[in-house]
């Protein structure tokens, strides 16, 4: 047999039009242009201080449903946010087994010092997108994401859901 009748026998698709394969391709691209474009944290440090800024005194459970990571990674992360004198945690007199979240000025500072890089980021990703094809891909990796969001290891947990008719399920 063939390589490639044997190619053709395998593979349901090829590799490179998988969803799966390109949405990892997209995520690795959008991390490199992270790091480019921000190097005083990581893509995963500043989802967690964007939602701590949304949501003062978040509890770290709740911070770790809205930014979409396990409870582990986000007590890691709040951590060595807190480490870099970023985050404060302080224990929830409520309940102590909690940890409220809030931002240090140096946090509220250091999101203010990346917008810049962030829009640059936003703005390398889709330079090749016309504004039209811009805003369709967002639309549709946003209902992609919102309708398999039940299939995640840490799915997001929203305050509301999402006003957009294209997002019910």
């Amino acid at each position: 047999m063939s390589d490639s009748s044997l190619t053709d026998s395998v593979l349901y698709e090829p590799l490179y039009v998988q969803p799966g394969h390109l949405l990892r391709r997209a995520q690795q691209i959008s991390a490199s242009i992270f790091h480019d474009e921000i190097a005083s944290v990581t893509p995963i440090q500043y989802a967690v201080l964007c939602v701590v800024l949304a949501n003062p005194q978040v509890d770290q459970v709740s911070m770790a449903g809205l930014a979409a990571i396990d409870t582990s990674t986000a007590a890691s992360v709040a951590s060595r946010l807190e480490e870099k004198g970023l985050l404060a945690r302080e224990v929830d007199s409520a309940d102590r087994r909690q940890r409220r979240l809030s931002l240090t000025q140096q946090g509220q500072d250091l999101l203010i010092e990346v917008n810049a890089g962030i829009s640059r980021l936003h703005r390398r990703i889709f330079e090749k997108f016309s504004a039209e094809e811009e805003a369709q891909f967002m639309v549709l990796l946003e209902k992609l994401v919102h309708v398999n969001n039940h299939q995640s290891r840490a799915p997001l947990t929203r305050v509301s859901p999402p006003t957009d008719p294209a997002f019910s399920d």
